[in-house]
């Protein structure tokens, strides 16, 4: 069974077939087990899986595990996630420090043909501590103050404690990678 600490970014039940996962996912459902659930949506969701299975399937865990989901698994669909896990994955880190890259899910519904965009940005605070305060308008980009919804964890988990100056360089290369992959992005100075 994937325990916590393993990164979605592994994929650790990549080799189940499709049965096989659909009966684990149902298996973590019956006993509440959140990372179990989590891996076996992600791991669906980075196959392609129909968007409306994949939002079945985030309602039902979530009914039935929330507080054992990891952070890292987004609380609602979003078609590109793949993308920017992929695009995230060619940056590695060489330092450590204090500096952490985040990225938070901005919701343009109201103003743009594809719904979400994303925020890029880093921070010495822990990306959920940097989007509450976000959120409560301290130094506040104001796309993530107006429309961040949550923050996309599981992307960047590689790019966390990290030093400042390689901070900066892949807080700005992964906005322009996200964006020429044709997301929408915000932040990334």
């Amino acid at each position: 069974m994937p325990r916590k600490r393993l990164s979605p970014a592994s994929r650790p039940v990549r080799a189940l077939a499709r049965a096989d996962l659909l009966r684990r996912f149902e298996k973590a459902l019956a006993s509440a087990n959140g990372v179990d659930g989590a891996h076996c949506v992600h791991e669906l969701w980075m196959r392609g899986e129909m968007p409306v299975n994949i939002e079945t399937a985030l309602a039902r865990l979530w009914d039935r595990a929330a507080e054992t989901i990891p952070d890292w698994l987004p609380m609602r669909y979003v078609e590109w996630l793949p993308v920017a896990y992929e695009v995230a994955g060619r940056f590695q880190p060489q330092t450590k420090g204090r500096m952490n890259v985040y990225l938070v899910l901005l919701d343009y519904r109201d103003s743009r043909p594809e719904p979400y965009g994303v925020y890029v940005g880093i921070s010495r605070y822990s990306p959920a501590q940097r989007f509450d305060q976000h959120k409560a308008g301290l130094r506040a980009a104001g796309s993530v103050l107006r429309r961040g919804l949550e923050v996309l964890v599981g992307p960047v988990l590689h790019v966390q404690r990290i030093g400042r100056a390689e901070a900066e360089q892949i807080e700005e290369g992964l906005a322009e990678a996200l964006r020429a992959e044709g997301l929408f992005v915000q932040g990334g100075h």
